[in-house]
């Protein structure tokens, strides 16, 4: 029989694997990696992100994190890499250019201060993928985090 931990893992793992979700857990079983998410189905996210919050795991945001994965962002037990990459971009439906109606208001209800303000002030309606680093995020939504527990940024020399 499974214990209720080996049932919530092997749940979690299935839900990345069937919604195209990457997720690599570390040995160091504080942590959840999100790595390089292109995002996917708005749905499918929104009960990935309730798995996440529930762990009692720190989910770190790493690399780029693409359309639904930007949902992560506002988990209150997430952070962000230093180097992280945050794309926003209109929902679509798959293979074309149609915005669905009520999509980019359930991702905008994930979003808080600065960033919702730019989400309902066009990137919802827009194609284009507007690309922001973890700092301009952080500077955006003040209450999100750059991760302690990843090496930090070294200044550009010039």
């Amino acid at each position: 029989m499974l214990r209720p931990t080996a049932l919530f893992l092997a749940a979690t793992f299935a839900l990345a694997l069937s919604s195209g979700l990457s997720i690599a857990q570390q040995s160091d079983s504080r942590y959840i990696d999100i790595p390089d998410n292109s995002g996917g189905n708005v749905m499918e996210m929104v009960r990935y992100r309730e798995s996440l919050e529930r762990s009692g795991k720190i989910v770190r945001i790493r690399g780029y994190c693409r359309s639904a994965c930007t949902m992560l962002t506002t988990l209150p037990n997430a952070c962000l890499g230093p180097k992280a990459t945050i794309g926003f971009h209109a929902p679509r439906l798959p293979g074309t250019e149609i915005i669905p109606p009520y999509v980019d208001q359930i991702m905008g209800n994930y979003y808080r201060n600065g960033i919702r303000d730019r989400w309902f002030g066009g990137w919802n309606r827009s194609i284009d993928m507007h690309v922001i680093s973890a700092q301009e995020y952080v500077r955006l939504d003040p209450q999100a985090k750059i991760c302690d527990s990843i090496g930090k940024v070294r200044p550009k020399k010039r």
